[in-house]
């Protein structure tokens, strides 16, 4: 069973741990703790999700003020930098958090040996149906929905008014042309530097995001059928190369050096570009760089999809794992702190008025959706004008680790989009055999 300290832990040691990974959450010896006592017990979480990480601490602090015999350590690893590699580095090190982040059920088959049951959480009782799915194995529950997401190309409704863009006309591909050709022809007029912000050296952004829009029909919509699938065909592979070949045309240059913070904060929120493929993840960050373009200048499109128009992909984003190889009284701590993250009144707060989440649970039917680009989402889901998930069926690291780092080659020049497809099927077959 792995040891951890069941007492405090000091802040600053946090504070220190900047490094994303081979760092401890609580270097030092255990010949001080006083594991009998039950006086205080540290809960280490590792988690991805860098646009709520200042959310999320002011939680887990205001949770340390209501249990104090409970210290929440908290290390985020994501935005520029890959949270699957740095977990899978904290693991092997023998640093393992309490508390972590799994993406599906290829996570679930690699960390299965540390994936504690949630069955009998009130947060799992509490999980919208189908939100389960992907994290259910041999009757147990082994990890907890962060919440729904959506995505597709977020506007800026300023910018699409001025330049005499009716953002309801723009259906097809075709339409989504047209108007980026009109955006660009006016961007001196506009103030803006170019159309799009294509964050190209964010793998997950084109291998997850962008790519998973043009699986999803391949697989059913189903996770479990991507998961179970001995390959990939990339049957509607020709409209994922138009699209990402669209946006890198007409986006702020070089697009393999743009990373996320320049295309959220520096160039959407501040007016530079008219679109970025984003989702509701994004809204605290642009509210914190202009609160008037969050709350009232953001609209979302589709990203266009034959067959499909209309329609976003929606779908859970993560699930909080507990690692069941911790101490008992850890394991014990970390279920009781995500159940009062979800179905706590003030967590429930928290979670839809700090996090902006669109809930992945019962029991909010009277709480607000916080924001308008969340808003869009669930009248999208709402409408059942979705797109199914998939990504996350895929190989452990294929969306990321292949077939993204293909598509950066392809963007450089250096292969062919034939060739993308082509490497990446090979490591998908390879990855399941």
């Amino acid at each position: 069973m792995k040891k951890k300290k069941l007492y405090g832990v000091a802040s600053a040691l946090l504070a220190s741990s900047i490094a994303l990974a081979g760092c401890s959450f609580g270097a030092g010896s255990d010949s001080g703790s006083d594991e009998g006592s039950g006086d205080q017990v540290t809960v280490d979480i590792f988690q991805f999700k860098v646009e709520f990480k200042d959310q999320f601490e002011a939680l887990t602090k205001k949770y340390e003020e209501e249990n104090p015999n409970v210290n929440i350590n908290v290390k985020t690893v994501g935005g520029g930098n890959d949270y699957g590699s740095s977990l899978k580095t904290s693991f092997s090190s023998g640093e393992e958090p309490d508390i972590f982040n799994i993406g599906g059920p290829s996570d679930v088959e690699t960390y299965e040996k540390y994936l504690a049951d949630m069955s009998d959480t009130e947060a799992a009782k509490a999980a919208l149906e189908g939100t389960l799915t992907s994290v259910n194995k041999n009757d147990e529950t082994l990890g907890l929905p962060f919440n729904q997401e959506g995505y597709g190309i977020l506007y800026n409704k300023k910018i699409f008014e001025e330049a005499g863009i009716n953002p309801d006309d723009i259906k097809t591909h075709e339409d989504l042309v047209k108007a980026t050709e009109k955006l660009d022809s006016k961007k001196e007029d506009l103030g803006i530097q170019a159309p799009f912000a294509l964050p190209a050296k964010e793998t997950w952004v084109i291998g997850n995001h962008l790519a998973n829009t043009f699986l999803a029909d391949e697989f059913n919509h189903d996770v479990m059928e991507a998961y179970q699938a001995d390959t990939v065909e990339f049957a509607m592979g020709d409209q994922m190369k138009r699209f990402l070949d669209l946006q890198n045309e007409y986006s702020v240059q070089p697009t393999l050096s743009l990373d996320y913070s320049q295309q959220v904060e520096e160039l959407f929120s501040l007016g530079e570009v008219a679109m970025i493929q984003q989702g509701n993840w994004v809204y605290n960050t642009i509210l914190q760089m202009d609160e008037e373009m969050a709350k009232n200048n953001v609209g979302l499109l589709p990203i266009p999809v034959e067959g499909y128009e209309g329609s976003i992909p929606v779908g859970v984003p993560m699930y909080w794992a507990v690692n069941k190889q911790s101490e008992d009284e850890v394991v014990k701590e970390s279920k009781e702190f995500l159940d009062w993250m979800y179905t706590s009144e003030e967590g429930k707060k928290f979670v839809t008025e700090e996090f902006k989440f669109i809930p992945a649970y019962e029991g909010y039917e009277d709480q607000k959706i916080a924001d308008p680009i969340s808003k869009e989402i669930y009248e999208y889901a709402a409408a059942g004008d979705t797109l199914g998930w998939v990504f996350l069926g895929a190989p452990t690291n294929w969306t990321e680790g292949s077939l993204a780092v293909n598509m950066q080659q392809y963007l450089s020049g250096d292969i062919t989009w034939e060739q993308v497809e082509e490497n990446a099927r090979k490591d998908w077959e390879n990855s399941r055999q």
